[in-house]
């Protein structure tokens, strides 16, 4: 497989979208997050994201309301703006055994401390675990399109995550973000592991950059 360094717009916008085929779980009361993280804590690596009521006013911000948490087959979509963020999240966020992975954690966990705080463990930051392959472009979007040949859809980013309950196209892109993280990991692995990989070489506009 040879894997490119970066993926351009029009490049993008032939790719087929790809969905979360597996279950999508709504977390709404301190009860079911229990539950939740119950099963999550059996999962040795799991793949992480978080989304925010986005602020059209200046000066104006809102806390994260969404955290989702996605193993293979099952993903739970956290209602932060219902629950808080409860004490079998924080234990989860702080395990050393289950292994999180996500992209831009630092911005994630910024917003996720404005909550409640704790030591976050064992995470994987995917734009930095990507160079070693060389793959330069940052966005979740780019990097699985460069590995899969196909394309997040990013149409409900800015939507309300407060709403009083979440769509359908929500609820998939949100699981879809978090799924794609760990689906990412996980072919890279494979990938170091039988070694059946090379870069793309340098063009000679990257290399006169």
């Amino acid at each position: 497989m040879v894997i490119k360094r970066t993926i351009d717009k029009e490049e993008l916008k032939e790719m087929p979208k790809v969905i979360f085929r597996g279950q999508i779980h709504v977390v709404q009361t301190p009860q079911e997050a229990e539950r939740a993280v119950a099963y999550l804590k059996k999962c040795p690596l799991l793949g992480i994201d978080s989304e925010t009521r986005p602020s059209f006013t200046k000066g104006q911000s809102h806390k994260v309301a969404l955290l989702q948490i996605s193993s293979e087959e099952h993903c739970f979509l956290f209602r932060l703006n219902l629950t808080g963020l409860t004490l079998p999240i924080i234990t989860l966020l702080e395990s050393p055994s289950v292994v999180k992975v996500g992209l831009s954690l630092r911005d994630d966990f910024m917003m996720l401390h404005k909550r409640a705080p704790f030591e976050q463990r064992a995470c994987i930051e995917l734009q930095e675990y990507v160079r070693a392959f060389g793959i330069q472009d940052k966005s979740l979007q780019k990097i699985y399109a460069i590995l899969f040949n196909e394309k997040i859809s990013k149409s409900q980013r800015l939507s309300n995550w407060e709403a009083e309950t979440l769509t359908e196209p929500q609820k998939q892109y949100a699981a879809t973000d978090a799924w794609a993280c760990l689906n990412i990991y996980n072919l890279l692995q494979e990938l170091k592991r039988t070694g059946d990989f090379e870069m793309a070489a340098e063009t000679e506009e990257e290399v006169t950059i």
